[in-house]
């Protein structure tokens, strides 16, 4: 717009601007006053979190919540001030006594009227540093227990100790291993770095605290076979023993280590779940880059790999040339070596259109270790330890969806890229015998004006088991519940099928939900949830509205009903997340978890006791829905 053209617009104009914003903030005011009613009660403390069955991982400051019947009185805890609402919820931000088991003495005052509660919880185990001398932190050592590792590869070997002293490992024999300083800032909390919003508090200074080393070639102790009946005794006759040296003075510690090498001919593992615990057999054996980091890898069962490593329960499997994955030692099953000893063969590729699919049908000589990579219209499968010789790749009549096949070779990897005429959905594979059955998802018309008729969906209140509890006792999966039945006839009404991973108080477990998302054929899965924050994590600059997925298609459904919350609450907005959670990993359709509201914010808590609020969550939730069934009708 040019200067020429522009009008400045009246005072008036401006005027019913104004009382058109101050009009919808004052009826949002209305509705959450509502919400929440005064408490006007004799005073009584009922303290939420923490209690003395919970261990607090604190740094300095955390968290105090609960509740103390009128919402007129004044909180303090340990003589910090408490925030408390008319409800008589309060949160306190405070800082934490440093001994453990920590007192916190929560005191209610109304006039004359006095109450006071005395609660005493244990703070995880952290070492203390002393004033002065050397010092050691024995909860360092990296790593520790039973360890085989290949002969030819550097252990490295981690502690934290201090700053300017001489670090060394004294080995039975007593050899020493100097461990030099690194220079690391001391690492951030994970909640901090998963919740903070102040990113300040993420910086932390370089330190001289922490020392590393490698050893090489050098078994200590003794231990079986990596794969084999464990010693029942695996430390070494002599203890490994570290020292630290500053000036005249020394401190030392054992290091409780074994390392055992592995032989040089590869150990061979068939990855199946059958030996992990019932609640989470899926059939799949999920890879970590490292022992708990978050999940990286899915492999189906029957998966053959080559065995490069173990600490303690955590196998390291060989992928490729340069790629490594941990998984569980309880899924995994020895085999002959000679069944990974050479690359895996991929043959000719078949892809046949199907009405509701395409599934594409990709002979190998063994189950190979592969990940599948996605992007809106491409699908990239990653064959590890396998060479290619797909001579031929036919594609059958009339397919419309996977519009071209490629495929190359990338040092021991075979790649095979399938280039789409639509935004990917979702897919899924699995193993007939020895031939990977790759199915990608076909997309199903959407009616612009009505853009959830046809679709269905699979709606998942929260928990239990667990969930979170508010200050005023609200349970998670009591209110999750509550917005799913108010959810459901909004769906149905507009033409939507829904199915529920449940309907009343009864725990349902992680997996059976996912699996029943799967089984129906679902267009989605929706996550309902109240949000809580980890110890250490200040609440009120850091509660609000946010959805989770997992896979990039899901986004712009975690995106969508984001914006639909945040309009439809007036809550903060902390943007949607990628996050490692069981019920976004669905492959086969998009899958979120929202988490509308904060469980341990006494306003949000409220809102969640209260129909209308629980009617606006459930009313944000749908249009979500209804904006991102509309955009793909455009795509």
């Amino acid at each position: 717009m040019t200067a020429a053209c522009y009008r400045a617009p009246a005072l008036g104009v401006f005027l019913l601007l104004a009382m058109l914003v101050s009009g919808v903030q004052a009826q949002e005011a209305a509705w959450q006053r509502a919400a929440m009613p005064a408490a006007d009660g004799p005073l009584a403390i009922r303290l939420v979190y923490p209690s003395q069955a919970d261990r607090v991982d604190v740094e300095d400051s955390s968290f105090v919540f609960g509740s103390v019947g009128d919402g007129r009185a004044a909180v303090t805890v340990n003589g910090q001030p408490a925030r408390v609402t008319r409800n008589g919820a309060f949160i306190a931000w405070i800082r934490y006594p440093a001994e453990s088991p920590a007192r916190l003495v929560i005191e209610a005052r109304r006039g004359s009227e006095r109450a006071t509660t005395v609660v005493t919880v244990q703070r995880t185990e952290r070492f203390d540093p002393p004033a002065t001398g050397p010092w050691i932190d024995p909860q360092s050592l990296s790593p520790r227990g039973r360890v085989w590792w290949p002969a030819e590869e550097a252990l490295p070997l981690s502690v934290r100790a201090s700053e300017g002293a001489t670090v060394s490992l004294v080995l039975p024999g007593g050899r020493r291993i100097l461990l030099s300083p690194t220079g690391s800032p001391a690492p951030v909390p994970a909640g901090l770095r998963a919740f903070d919003r102040d990113t300040a508090r993420l910086r932390r200074p370089g330190r001289g605290d922490r020392y590393a080393g490698a050893v090489r070639g050098l078994a200590i102790g003794s231990l079986g076979p990596v794969l084999g009946a464990e010693r029942a005794t695996p430390t070494p006759v002599r203890p490994l023993r570290l020292e630290a040296v500053r000036g005249r003075d020394t401190v030392r510690v054992d290091w409780p280590l074994a390392v055992a090498l592995l032989d040089s001919m590869p150990a061979a593992v068939r990855l199946d779940d059958s030996g992990a615990s019932a609640a989470s057999r899926d059939g799949i054996t999920t890879g970590r880059a490292h022992p708990g980091a978050t999940y990286h890898w899915f492999f189906p069962a029957g998966t053959l790999a080559q065995l490069s490593g173990r600490i303690n329960d955590d196998l390291r499997i060989r992928l490729g040339s340069a790629t490594e994955a941990w998984v569980p030692l309880a899924e995994a099953l020895a085999q002959p070596a000679a069944v990974v000893a050479a690359r895996a063969r991929v043959d000719a590729v078949t892809v046949t259109s199907l009405p509701d699919r395409v599934s594409i049908r990709i002979p190998i000589d063994y189950r190979v270790p592969y990940r599948i990579e996605e992007e809106s219209r491409r699908l990239t499968l990653r064959l590890y330890g396998a060479s290619g010789n797909p001579a031929w790749i036919r594609h059958g009549p009339g397919d419309t969806l996977v519009t071209a096949t490629d495929w190359r070779q990338v040092g021991s990897e075979v790649e095979l890229s399938f280039q789409l005429d639509a935004p990917l959905i979702g897919y899924r594979a699995r193993w007939d015998r020895n031939d990977l059955l790759l199915e990608i998802r076909r997309p199903r018309a959407v009616n612009r004006a009505r853009p959830l008729a046809g679709r269905l969906i699979v709606v998942d209140p929260g928990h239990p088991p667990g969930g979170s509890t508010g200050p005023s006792g609200l349970r998670e999966a009591e209110a999750t519940l509550a917005v799913a039945l108010l959810l459901e006839p909004m769906l149905t009404d507009a033409g939507a099928r829904v199915i529920m991973t449940r309907r009343g108080a009864g725990a349902v477990g992680l997996i059976d939900r996912v699996r029943l998302a799967d089984s129906v054929d679902a267009d989605l899965m929706l996550s309902i949830h109240g949000n809580a924050l980890p110890d250490g994590v200040p609440p009120e600059p850091n509660h609000g509205s946010s959805v989770f997925y997992f896979h990039p298609r899901s986004a712009d459904l975690a995106r969508r009903i984001q914006a639909r919350l945040v309009e439809e609450l007036g809550t903060r907005d902390l943007g949607i997340a990628r996050g490692d959670l069981a019920v976004v990993r669905p492959t086969w359709m998009p899958a979120v978890l929202a988490e509308g509201l904060f469980m341990m914010w006494p306003e949000h808590e409220a809102w969640l006791r209260s129909e209308e609020g629980r009617r606006r969550y459930a009313r944000a939730l749908k249009a979500g829905l209804e904006d991102y069934f509309r955009h793909r009708s455009a795509d």
